[in-house]
């Protein structure tokens, strides 16, 4: 053991040669754990609604807002600051617009410079000089390091402060100045970004959701059921690859696919109109903004029922390939008399809404015709081709997993599957058993191994597992006891529709269930928390996101333009300052446009979830706790040098 330490001790030293450069670094991360800690914003179920989540994003929940507020207090008027935030947002757009109405640009320029420096001077106060230094910037980072640093040795600093503003408006720098400190402004006010699940299918922009997050400077993400369903399209799991074209269709956006992705859907189309030409697929009605072409919208529907019947067909063929999924009773086109056009579930029989299934063969229900596995075969490829999505997906990989435990907090999206009096729930994985904890692990690891595995068996079982996680009443992601897609386009009768959740749901208020969640990823914390995604608030009907006396926050974001009459609001987000826990309710997004035209924002109210006596250090925090552990090692070498163990290298 004592050579093991000596070896790592000998390894440090290579980083820090000299007594000096060991101190030194000590200094620095005690100061560091001293600091307050950084603000976290969490986000769920964004769901492709790209400037909806543009805007939050560049708000910070109101956290600008916030600390706009914090620096002016009632020396500006509440118009000055929303217009000072809106320049922050959008520092480009709100320019050109003021430009068309402002006569004398220079005044203009000088106010708003010097309230721009203001806010960064507080957003950067919480950090280390060398933390603000890494995100200055490039073009402008010695300027803006000059202005927002206090200059002890400057007797006139008011001239001087003054005479750079003046000299960067003279040179005609002054727009592309404020865009840059806007920018810093937006990246100062939160540290972390927490995305908890759902960022793909419904609106019509996760790509650029996925480019923005690439570029975003901290953050991390737990995968949703949406996010895993095009994870394992983009591993070539048929299942999954029918189901993502088919969620498309369904909301006409297959143009994320085609123009987003490069995916060619000409096969399929070509395949819809040769078979389905003369179906008017009144069942399969989109639920997107209608198109004003109309030979769009039909073409749309016919390739939306062509994609729905080979999905069944192609998760039939999964099923009875995977009889350990044990879901049986969810294969059902051999339950349809194709003469009498209905359907047998359980004991009794259903009229069918549609009953033209023109490739279907009622001996072989789920064989693919000869067109259909040609399709499938080109989409496959397609997806597996298609070099943004697998980019998009392998940084879902690195930077995601299906839950996270972060600054006693737990974060996942969906649940954690129970039985009804609250103990966790057996799930089966190809003859293993898992519960709690250990599911949502092996489940990751399957997921994992439908990406790496080198073994062709085990990536196979990683890729099916994909679409397990999707549809499976075992799944934490899902939840349900049935994905009752087939019932809800053919089936009339409501009560087919129905979908039980996992008792998990009904059990939010029950203190001592989620308690024994939280210990289970050890959390014992009287602070710790649960940050729940996937389940829409109802705050119309007069629920609210806090559950559990405030152990538990459902956070679902209400993106999802389809929710917001359900919901009566546009979801929750969540901040995590070092004052305590915020949750902000936000109303609809009606455009960017108009963000910047009537300067007005999304975030309507504040409710405070836990307020701290002792505002919370960066030592109070995981990464504290890391700083702490590289301190004590520090301080261990220390004494290795000056005993003599260890020789400095100077």
């Amino acid at each position: 053991m004592k050579n093991l330490e000596t070896r790592y001790l000998k390894r440090l030293s290579e980083c820090y040669p000299t007594i000096a450069a060991a101190s030194t670094e000590i200094i620095n991360l005690q100061a560091i754990l001293n600091l307050p800690k950084g603000t976290e914003h969490f986000l769920t179920d964004i769901h492709g609604e790209y400037e909806a989540f543009s805007h939050v994003l560049k708000n910070g929940s109101g956290s600008v807002r916030r600390k706009i507020d914090d620096v002016f207090g009632n020396t500006l008027s509440k118009r000055d600051k929303q217009s000072l935030a809106t320049l922050i947002y959008y520092p480009k757009e709100k320019m050109a617009q003021v430009k068309k109405a402002e006569t004398n640009m220079e005044d203009w320029y000088k106010i708003n410079l010097y309230r721009l420096i203001e806010v960064s001077k507080r957003s950067a106060s919480k950090y280390t000089r060398s933390k603000v230094r890494k995100a200055l910037p490039k073009d402008f980072a010695y300027v803006i390091e000059e202005l927002i640093t206090e200059k002890s040795e400057v007797n006139d600093k008011e001239s001087y402060y003054n005479e750079i503003i003046m000299t960067i408006i003279r040179i005609g720098r002054a727009e592309e100045f404020i865009e840059a400190i806007s920018e810093l402004i937006q990246r100062l006010v939160v540290d972390h970004l927490h995305i908890v699940g759902d960022i793909y299918d419904r609106g019509p922009g996760p790509h650029i959701i996925m480019d923005k997050l690439m570029t975003y400077h901290s953050l991390d993400i737990q995968w949703g059921n949406h996010d895993v369903l095009w994870m394992g399209a983009a591993a070539g799991q048929r299942g999954c690859i029918a189901n993502v074209i088919r969620i498309c269709a369904r909301y006409g956006n297959l143009d994320i696919l085609e123009d987003g992705y490069g995916i060619n859907l000409l096969p399929l189309a070509t395949f819809s109109l040769r078979t389905y030409g003369d179906d008017p697929c009144t069942c399969f009605a989109l639920k997107g903004p209608e198109k004003p072409n109309k030979a769009e919208m039909e073409m749309d529907l016919r390739m939306h029922k062509a994609i729905s019947v080979i999905q069944f067909k192609v998760e039939g063929q999964i099923i009875k390939g995977r009889k350990e999924f044990g879901l049986e009773d969810r294969a059902l086109l051999h339950r349809i008399d194709y003469e009498k056009g209905t359907i047998m579930l359980g004991k009794k029989e259903y009229q069918l809404l549609d009953t033209n299934f023109p490739t279907i063969d009622p001996k072989d229900p789920y064989r693919l015709c000869p067109e259909e596995e040609e399709v499938m075969e080109r989409l496959e490829r397609a997806f597996m081709g298609c070099e943004k999505l697998q980019k998009h997906i392998r940084f879902l990989l690195a930077k995601g997993g299906l839950y996270k435990v972060y600054n006693d907090n737990l974060l996942y999206h969906g649940c954690v599957p129970l039985n009804e009096d609250g103990s966790f729930k057996e799930v089966s994985l190809f003859g293993e058993t898992f519960k709690g904890k250990s599911l949502y692990d092996a489940l990751e690891r399957y997921i994992r191994k439908g990406f790496f595995a080198l073994d062709p068996q085990a990536r196979e079982e990683g890729r099916d597992m994909m679409w397990y996680i999707w549809l499976h009443p075992g799944s934490p992601l899902f939840g349900k006891d049935k994905m009752a897609t087939f019932e809800r386009y053919f089936l009339a009768e409501k009560m087919t529709h129905l979908e039980r959740k996992n008792p998990y749901y009904n059990l939010l208020e029950d203190e001592k269930v989620m308690d024994s969640i939280l210990r289970e990823f050890g959390l014992s914390s009287e602070e710790a928390h649960i940050v729940n995604g996937h389940m829409p608030v109802k705050r119309k009907d007069g629920e609210s996101p806090i559950k559990c006396n405030g152990k538990v926050l459902v956070i679902d974001g209400g993106f999802s333009r389809a929710y917001q009459k359900e919901t009566g609001i546009a979801g929750y987000t969540l901040i995590y300052n070092s004052y305590g826990l915020l949750l902000v309710a936000h109303e609809p997004f009606e455009s960017t446009e108009a963000a910047i035209q009537k300067e007005s924002d999304i975030h309507s109210d504040y409710m405070v979830v836990k307020r701290v006596v002792k505002r919370r250090l960066v030592g109070d925090t995981d990464v504290g706790k890391e700083l702490k552990g590289q301190v004590t090692d520090l301080e261990r070498l220390l004494g290795a040098y000056r005993s003599g163990e260890i020789k400095e290298k100077m």
